[in-house]
């Protein structure tokens, strides 16, 4: 085995995000730069030697390269097998699963999730533990810390691995095993919705559905699940082949960038049901005939009807969400009397909630929802979900949602996305918000009254750990909320984003646009922060 140890130098830049390193491709493709942050990884790691790693990505430029690149890594540095999904390929929740299954040590997901892919545009990399899901502050923390000293890095010399036979091949001393990217996170979701009822809704005739993969990485798993299992007709997946450069599309499912979808919905003889997913699988929008789901009011409407589903009808230990997720899933929670968590942005702080069998199902405003049947937000298996209430109620989505307006009352609520303000100017605009928090608290804007104003902070239950500075809260004696915080998820500038919620009991207002309802918010925001002023933008760039 012809293992070479390679000098190498720091790069300062690798600082793990909320979800990994991200950075543009010509960044991952200097010298070194990839080895040196792979290497940190399994250098931060402890008792590996002889273990199982697996390897996959959403298929974005780069990805086949890397892969090989790690491949020769994980052998040189002592794993014993890497399972690796065929083509390169590996959604985010179905790189859970098969960590999972497994009993694997841990995982490398080659992603940068809804960012743009192609020669110049983004790419990423992140590890997760053997829990399946994302690695904890203190890992990232570590791979951050080696990054930093770094001398060298081990690599196996040895030709590249056919990713595209499914089947097993010696590497060195250790094996590389192909595996059906498909297969395994299919099962899962067999065993835990009722794919019977779902089938005989998606073949009868008067339902249809529209599934837009967005030429990312679920594609193939919707052509498998949706227009094959479940029967549903051929054309019911729309751009489901997967493309290093999405098409040239921006493959984050939203109202914006998912706008084949929203004019199908939205348009004449519109389907009955729309869905998309993102880059690496683990988003999910919700659409129905002329309505779209927000993703806070999904997590609401899916814990409320959890137990018509077979994986959940024993009911929920709990139910998670960020932070700046609309507090609707408090609201099914206390009438379910369970337990409800609010968590900092990042999907790795419900991991320790599901591992301690806390919460159940867990949720994001940033279109992410997901369960304790993987380590990750999923985006097929919330459509899935959905698909298994349509087929119980027998009613639309928009009845669906109404319904339960009507039962908890509706959280308005809406993200405002400010994309590539200058890094400079976004923090002198969070500095100066800081500045304002201590004078907040009782002061009256309008109608509406400060009740706190803080930065977040979150002690976890289980580990006790700490996480500080999560985004600043502004709190308004009617339950209503300003949420801003600085995005971790971009790779150019800064994101701010501004989240905005008020809650309405009075089912004779729950008709309006939540623009409308939240004007009054939206124009305290400005004030308050000088969004305008900080941004140099008139408007978001994305409103959802």
């Amino acid at each position: 085995m012809n293992i070479q140890t390679i000098t190498t130098t720091p790069f300062l830049d690798q600082k793990p995000g909320t979800s990994g390193l991200r950075k543009k491709v010509p960044t991952f493709q200097q010298p070194h730069y990839l080895e040196n942050f792979v290497q940190a990884i399994f250098d931060s790691l402890e008792g590996f030697q002889g273990q199982t790693l697996v390897v996959g990505g959403d298929g974005r430029y780069y990805n086949r390269e890397a892969i090989q690149i790690i491949l020769k890594m994980a052998v040189a540095n002592g794993f014993g097998q890497v399972l690796v999904g065929q083509g390169g390929i590996l959604s985010t929740p179905a790189a859970s699963c098969v960590i999972r299954k497994n009993h694997a040590f841990g995982g490398i997901i080659l992603s940068a999730s809804h960012n743009p892919g192609g020669p110049t545009e983004d790419f990423g990399i992140k590890y997760n533990i053997g829990n399946g899901g994302p690695a904890p502050e203190k890992v990232t923390e570590a791979i951050f810390a080696h990054s930093k000293t770094i001398t060298q890095y081990k690599i196996l010399d040895a030709p590249d691995v056919d990713l595209d036979t499914l089947g097993s091949v010696s590497l060195g001393n250790s094996t590389v095993t192909v595996i059906d990217a498909v297969a395994d996170y299919a099962e899962l979701m067999e065993s835990l919705f009722d794919f019977d009822r779902i089938r005989q809704l998606l073949t009868s005739g008067s339902f249809r559905m529209c599934m837009d993969s967005l030429h990312a990485v679920t594609g193939p798993y919707a052509y498998a699940l949706f227009e094959g299992t479940l029967g549903a007709p051929v054309g019911t997946v729309q751009n489901g082949i997967p493309l290093e450069d999405f098409g040239g599309g921006h493959p984050d499912p939203n109202l914006v960038y998912a706008h084949d979808l929203v004019e199908v919905l939205f348009g004449d003889n519109a389907p009955d049901f729309g869905a998309a997913s993102d880059g690496d699988g683990d988003r999910n929008m919700i659409l129905g005939r002329h309505f779209f789901v927000t993703p806070s009011d999904s997590l609401a409407v899916l814990a409320a009807n959890a137990k018509l589903v077979p994986g959940y009808k024993d009911g929920l230990a709990g139910i998670a969400r960020s932070m700046p997720t609309s507090q609707a899933a408090d609201r099914v929670a206390k009438r379910l009397g369970i337990e409800a968590y609010e968590t900092p942005t990042g999907w790795k702080f419900f991991g320790n909630l599901l591992d301690a069998g806390k919460a159940t199902l867990c949720g994001e405003e940033s279109f992410g929802t997901g369960s304790n049947h993987v380590r990750e937000k999923d985006g097929l298996w919330a459509v899935l979900f959905w698909l298994n209430i349509l087929a119980v109620r027998q009613e639309s989505v928009e009845q669906i949602v109404t319904e339960h307006w009507q039962q908890y009352g509706r959280n308005f609520y809406s993200r405002h996305d400010y994309e590539g303000v200058d890094s400079d100017r976004a923090a002198t605009l969070m500095k100066n918000v800081h500045d304002q928090m201590h004078t907040l608290t009782g002061k009256r804007f309008g109608a509406y009254e400060v009740e706190y104003a803080d930065d977040f902070s979150y002690t976890d239950p289980i580990d006790g750990s700490v996480s500080t500075n999560q985004g600043v809260r502004i709190g308004f004696t009617d339950g209503s909320r300003i949420v801003l915080r600085l995005s971790g998820t971009g790779t150019q500038g800064a994101t701010l984003r501004i989240y905005l919620e008020s809650y309405e009991p009075n089912i004779a207002k729950h008709h309006l646009d939540p623009q409308e309802a939240l004007a009054d918010l939206i124009t305290i925001a400005d004030d308050i922060a000088g969004i305008h002023t900080h941004t140099g933008m008139a408007k978001p760039t994305v409103i959802t």
